[in-house]
Formats: C-alpha cells, sequence, structure tokens
C-alpha cells in the first residue's frame, strides 16, 4: 500500500516540451509539404491526361491514315462495279498516291486510267458528230489529263482544234480571199432531187383507165407535174386506193402498170417502162465518198467495199485506203443503202482485258535418317620382331613363320555414321500480268529469256561426226508464254482460245562439239468461253517425284527396328504445280443498237428502191366547224373512170338530249 503511494506521489514522465519557434517552423514545414504534393500531383496529373489524350488521338488517327489508301480503293471498286468510270479513277489514284509501291492499287490505277480516257474520248466524239466542237474539245482535253500515252486522245483533240479554228475563220471570213469559180460552182452544187408533194393529204381512189390517166390524176391531186417518156405505152389498169399518201399511191400504180417513175424536180416526175435499159438511162446518179472510222488495214477497207458491192448492185466503187475512204457512186437508193450499211459494220472492234494469274507451286521434302554401318575392312600384317607391317606384298623369311602371333595383324575399320536429316522447303512464284487485246486478234505474252540454239549441218569423218559446218543461232523463248485469242459474243461473253506454256532450261547435251540446252517444257492448248469477270482455272501441269534409298547391311535392313541402326534410309519428295488463272473483262462490248437490228426493204431482186416514211395528215376533229369543200377540178375522162377527190369530212351537231 505504501509502495503503491510512493509510486503515485513520484512524478510522472511527461513529453519533451518543444520551443514556439521549432513548432511553427514544423507547421511551415508541413504546410509546404502538402503545397508539394498537390503540386506534384497536379503536374502529374496534367501529364498523364495529356498521355491519354495523345494515346486516343494516334490510336484514332494512325489507323484512319492506314486505312485512307484502302477506303479509297474500296470506294473505286464500288464506282467501277457502278461503271462510274471518273469517280473510280479519282479513287484509284488517290490509293497509289498513298501507297505507290502496292501491286493492286498500281494495276487498279492504270487500268481505269485507259478506261476514264476511252470514255471521255467516246463522248468527245459524240459531242463532236453533233455539232458541240467546244464541249468535246473539253471531253479529248479532260481524256489527255488523265492519260497523255494515249496518241488518241491527242490527235482528236488537235482535230477537234482545227475544227474550231476553220469554224472560225469562216465566220470571219468578208469574202475578200479569191475563190476559184470551180470552188464556187462545186459550193452550189445541189443534191439529189427529192419530190416534195404540194399536198400531204391521204389519196382515195377507185379508178379504171390507161396507166397514163392514172399518174395525171393522181399528180393533179397531190399537185405535181408528171412527164412521160417517149416510148413509153400505156397500159389499161383498173386500181382502188384508199387512204395512202402520194408516194405510196405512186409506187403502187408503178407495179401494177410495171412502170417506173423518176423524179426530175421537187415537184414533177417522169414515168417510163421498168426495163435495165430504161432504168439506166432516167434514173439519176450520185457520188459521195464514206470515210470508215474504224477501218486499220487495207483488207478491211476492202472487204467493206465487197460488201457494197455484192448486196447494192453497185458497179462503180474507188478505194482509197491512205484516207480509209470508199467512194461511190450509184443511184440515190443505192447511196442511202451504202450510207446505213457502212454505219452497220463501220463499228469499234469490241476490246477485252485478259487478268493472267500464274501460280506456280514447288514443295521439297527431304528426309535422311539411320547408321551409315561400316562395309569394308582392311588387314594389315607386321613381320616377326619389327614395330611396322612389311612392305612389298606383306613379304617376310619363312623361318619366322613359326613365330607369327595374334599381334602380327593389324584389323582397320571404318566408323559409323548416324545422320538424322530432314528439311522441308515451299516455294511460291506469282505474276499477275494483264493483257488488253483487240476482238479476234492475237495477243501474246512472253516472260522470261531467250535461249540461243545452234542450227546447221554436220559433216562425217572417218572418226565420227565433225562439228557444226556453217553455225547458226536461233532464239527460243523459255519462260512463261501465253497467247490469247478473244473472241467477243454478246450478252458479255467471251471465248478465249489460249496456248499456255511454261519452259526453262533443264540441262545440257553436247552435240557435235556444241553444247546444246535441253528445253523443258509444259504446254497446254485450251479453249473456252466465260462470262465477263467469270474466272478459269487451268491447272493440271503436276510434276511429283519420289525418291526412297536404303543403304545398309542386307537382311538387317529389313527389320522394322534395326534398320535404323545397321542402315541409313534416304526419302525425297518434289512436287511442282503450276496453276493460270484466266479472268476477262470486256472493256468495248460489241455495240448493237435497233438501227442496226431492223429489216429495210430495198425494192425487188432487179432493181433497189426504198420506200420512204410520210407523216398523213391527221383528219380534222369532228368538234371543229366543216371547211367549205375545195373547187372541183375537171378531170379528163376515160372509159369509165371514177376519182374521188379528198374532201374534210362533215361535222354533225351533237344530239338534244
Amino acid at each position: 500500500m505504501n509502495h503503491l503511494l510512493d509510486n503515485a506521489n513520484c512524478p510522472q514522465h511527461s513529453a519533451p516540451l518543444v520551443h514556439p519557434d521549432q513548432k511553427s517552423k514544423l507547421a511551415m514545414r508541413n504546410r509546404k509539404n502538402v503545397i508539394e504534393h498537390k503540386f506534384l500531383r497536379t503536374c502529374i496529373r496534367k501529364r498523364l491526361q495529356s498521355l491519354v489524350s495523345l494515346i486516343l488521338i494516334l490510336l484514332i488517327t494512325l489507323p484512319v491514315y492506314a486505312d485512307k489508301a484502302k477506303s479509297a480503293y474500296n470506294v473505286g471498286a464500288k464506282a467501277e462495279a457502278q461503271n462510274k468510270y471518273d469517280a473510280a479513277y479519282e479513287a484509284y489514284r488517290q490509293a497509289y498516291a498513298l501507297k505507290p509501291k502496292n501491286p493492286q492499287y498500281l494495276s487498279a490505277y492504270a487500268r481505269l486510267r485507259s478506261y476514264a480516257a476511252m470514255e471521255h474520248i467516246r463522248a468527245g466524239q459524240l459531242l463532236r458528230n453533233s455539232g458541240k466542237l467546244p464541249e468535246a474539245l473539253a471531253e479529248f482535253q479532260r481524256a489527255v489529263e488523265i492519260d497523255g500515252s494515249t496518241p488518241l486522245a491527242q490527235q482528236e483533240a488537235q482535230r477537234t482544234a482545227d475544227l474550231i479554228r476553220r469554224q472560225a475563220r469562216h465566220e470571219d471570213a468578208t469574202g475578200s480571199t479569191p475563190q476559184s469559180p470551180l470552188a464556187k460552182m462545186a459550193a452550189d452544187v445541189a443534191g439529189p432531187v427529192e419530190l416534195v408533194p404540194i399536198s400531204s393529204s391521204p389519196v382515195n381512189l377507185r379508178l379504171n383507165s390507161n396507166a397514163d390517166q392514172a399518174y395525171k390524176t393522181i399528180a393533179k391531186m397531190a399537185g405535181i407535174n408528171v412527164l412521160f417518156d417517149p416510148d413509153y405505152r400505156p397500159q389499161h389498169v383498173s386500181i382502188e386506193l384508199n387512204d395512202v399518201t402520194t408516194r405510196e399511191a405512186l409506187q403502187m400504180l408503178a407495179l401494177e402498170s410495171k412502170t417506173f417513175w423518176q423524179p426530175v424536180s421537187a415537184n414533177t416526175i417522169i414515168v417510163a417502162s421498168d426495163s435495165a435499159g430504161k432504168r439506166k438511162e432516167l434514173e439519176g446518179n450520185v457520188m459521195k465518198a464514206f470515210y470508215l472510222r474504224n477501218v486499220s488495214t487495207p483488207a478491211e477497207l476492202q472487204e467493206a467495199a465487197n460488201t457494197v458491192r455484192g448486196l447494192l448492185d453497185v458497179s462503180r466503187v474507188q478505194l482509197i485506203p491512205a484516207q480509209n475512204a470508199i467512194v461511190l457512186r450509184g443511184t440515190p437508193d443505192q447511196m442511202v443503202l451504202a450510207e446505213m450499211l457502212l454505219a452497220d459494220i463501220d463499228k469499234p472492234k469490241a476490246e477485252v482485258v485478259i487478268n493472267i494469274a500464274v501460280l506456280e507451286v514447288s514443295r521439297d521434302r527431304v528426309r535422311t535418317l539411320g547408321v551409315s554401318p561400316p562395309t569394308s575392312g582392311s588387314i594389315v600384317l607386321q613381320a616377326p620382331g619389327s614395330g611396322t607391317s612389311t612392305g612389298g606384298g606383306n613379304q617376310f623369311p619363312l623361318n619366322t613363320i613359326s613365330k607369327l602371333t595374334p599381334g602380327n595383324f593389324l584389323v582397320t575399320i571404318p566408323g559409323a555414321t548416324l545422320t538424322t536429316l530432314m528439311s522441308d522447303s515451299n516455294t511460291k512464284v506469282l505474276q499477275n500480268p494483264e493483257i488488253r487485246a483487240l476482238d479476234n486478234e492475237k495477243a501474246s505474252l512472253k516472260i522470261g529469256d531467250r535461249i540461243p540454239i545452234a542450227t546447221g549441218s554436220f559433216g562425217a569423218t572417218a572418226g565420227g561426226v565433225s562439228p557444226l559446218v556453217n553455225t547458226q543461232f536461233q532464239y527460243l523463248d523459255v519462260g512463261v508464254n501465253v497467247d490469247i485469242v478473244p473472241h467477243v459474243h454478246s450478252e458479255n461473253e467471251v471465248t478465249l482460245k489460249m496456248s499456255l506454256e511454261i519452259s526453262n532450261v533443264s540441262g545440257a547435251q553436247n552435240i557435235g562439239g556444241i553444247n546444246q540446252p535441253v528445253i523443258g517444257q509444259r504446254r497446254i492448248d485450251h479453249e473456252t468461253r466465260l462470262q465477263d469477270g467469270d474466272v478459269s482455272l487451268v491447272g493440271g501441269i503436276l510434276e511429283d517425284t519420289e525418291t526412297q534409298a536404303l543403304s545398309g547391311y542386307p537382311w538387317i535392313t529389313k527389320i522394322p527396328i534395326l534398320k535404323y541402326l545397321f542402315a541409313q534410309e534416304d526419302k525425297e519428295k518434289h512436287e511442282k504445280e503450276i496453276v493460270f488463272a484466266i479472268t476477262p473483262h470486256i472493256v468495248r462490248p460489241q455495240e448493237l443498237t435497233e438501227q442496226n437490228l431492223r429489216v429495210v426493204d430495198v425494192g425487188s431482186g432487179s432493181s433497189v428502191v426504198l420506200s420512204h416514211k410520210e407523216l398523213k395528215t391527221a383528219k380534222p376533229n369532228s368538234s371543229t366547224p366543216p371547211a367549205p369543200p375545195p373547187p372541183q377540178t375537171p378531170v379528163p375522162q376515160a372509159s369509165e373512170p371514177q376519182a374521188t377527190l379528198p374532201v374534210p369530212p362533215q361535222s354533225t351537231p351533237p344530239s338534244t338530249p
């Protein structure tokens, strides 16, 4: 108890006293540390935010930049599928500019550059033919900008510019330039005479008289004049016509009376008997030069001339190959038919772009496994009492034979070799060229080398064959050789006649003292019909070589497991396959319009006569007031003639209910 009281009375241990200045310094230090920590935390947070933002920006922009070329290519492919060649060209050009080393982008850009240029050339030709020269020049210049290597665009642009300048000079001419009288007369030469009836009303006629009287009646009704050949003898005809034009009435009357009529002026015709002599005498002739735009050889020009000559009986034909022109002389109907026929056959040849993918895959596998055991040994005899083997065929004295021991024989056995080897190699060779070919024209592609081959004659000698005499060299194409002849059908189909060849130098052979190369060849002659864009896989050029060798001790090599301890097995397998993928794309199809497919009436078998379309005058509406009847003109009567002149129909008043 006392002890406890003592402890209670003892002074307690208190915390050490701190000076007030030290407390303020400690508080300031703590406050400073807190501020520094907050500042550091704020700086670190801002830097982390900046770093995260930068990473996000990179993650977003890098794929966009990386896929920008691919996106442009996809846009171009979509535009090409819709035949929007300008948009496809711009997209492919952008993809190629971003990645110029990409073969896919390069191929698409080169292909669409040609397509877009040809489209602008075709549009410019259509505009120029319609007389819009400035618009045509703009199209040709755009084609030159797209593909400056196309000579056709430059030629068409130059030609159109010359036409514009010539037209401007002609408009600005004031007549001060002297002109020869012949040139003036040539400028005033009229074309073929064409009948223009005054009246275009339908003809309704019932007549029983001579043919000359019928001609005069129809001529009076149409307001034209009629002349008769002095040698013409009219025949009696009976004809009835209802609601026909003047030209149709004249043709029907000519058919009935076996006559023909020929316009002399715009309102006058002459009638004669239908015979070859009279037609040659009275029918007028015209002359015209036809310029063919799609002829490339004199043979094609001659073929067009023979077609016109054979079908239209045009005998006066002159060819001008330098201008791709045909000059014809014949009747106006023959010239019209010649114009139609040449327009039908003078069309640009169809064109095809053939994509050829040559894929060559080879695989070589080699496996060597087992022990190569010793297959031979040697025994060397040493003479007794000597440390070396005897020389000269193991010679030693006979009195030492009894001293021979096993130690005098040295046996040499080579060591065994353990081999474990396996190799597997794959080779892939891809070639993807493109060929653009015309219809029925041969296109060739040769990728490889030209190997010289010595040719000549040999001379016989006593020892055999002498080397080549008068040696000459020929060159053979070795590598990938492709010959294709396309033929474009309707409905976007193409027939391809192909010759595909893969060749290489497989060795050499000495002939007459000259090493000649041995050419290995694999060839396919193939013909197929494909749709536009279809892929034809031509394979089957397969070479498979397998070699197996086993070397070791006899009989033991037949045991499945021991053969690897006492023998060595070698296996080699070589596989080589070549596949061709042929894809045709029709660039310019065969152009056929309704005008090309329609049937045209050309007359009878003895003469060429065209029938012309004429618009009949519509009958007036019944609601219009009636027109006064025209004055009746007396018509000369023959035996029982009855002619009905066209009279406007009388309108009936509406009935009242």
